[in-house]
């Protein structure tokens, strides 16, 4: 046998795993530039519903400020789920829809509080409600709210696949199965000769 062995084969042992190449690190940079520009695309449609369904409700009704402002927000968070689930997060996870809705109905709620608890606080706490104050205020909840929007609808709402994880050759086989090295006719592997 030689060469120290004790006659049993062992598998060589597997070599460590590289750290991620650059290109990996490009490709996941690219892919969130991709989904922000998404985000960014449907959420500003989003804040143009959004504005636009405000100044008419409160050009058209008598309702208070926040209170138009409300309506306008849930105008646009319907407006925002469908441009998400279908643009924006089109190939994340849809196998779960009603937790999926769910969870979008639950953050949206949240940012409509911290969108118009800006316009209120501006109206109410400080007098500041002539139109164009309003819509300021209107415009920097949106932003402030947005904020919060994309971290949570990307980290709980519209959750990726799991990542398929290539299959290894060390993988394939099981242990006691592993392929075995080329062997000479004397029975030494191929390689101590």
């Amino acid at each position: 046998m030689g060469h120290g062995s004790s006659g049993a084969h062992t598998a060589p042992p597997t070599p460590p795993v590289p750290p991620a190449p650059r290109g990996a690190v490009r490709e996941r940079i690219g892919r969130l530039a991709r989904e922000v520009l998404k985000f960014g695309a449907v959420g500003g449609a989003g804040v143009l519903v959004n504005l636009l369904v405000f100044n008419l409700v409160r050009h058209v009704t008598d309702l208070a400020v926040v209170r138009a402002s409300i309506i306008a927000t849930v105008v646009a968070i319907v407006f925002n789920y469908l441009g998400f689930r279908y643009f924006t997060y089109r190939d994340r996870d849809k196998g779960r829809r009603t937790r999926e809705m769910s969870l979008f109905l639950l953050f949206s709620v949240v940012g409509l509080v911290i969108e118009n608890g800006v316009l209120y606080t501006a109206t109410y706490g400080f007098g500041w409600d002539s139109p164009l104050q309003s819509n300021i205020f209107k415009f920097l909840g949106i932003g402030i709210g947005t904020l919060f929007r994309f971290w949570s609808y990307r980290t709980w709402v519209f959750r990726t696949l799991p990542a398929r994880e290539p299959v290894t050759r060390a993988e394939t086989f099981p242990e006691h199965e592993q392929p075995t090295a080329v062997r000479t006719t004397d029975g030494t592997p191929a390689a101590h000769r």
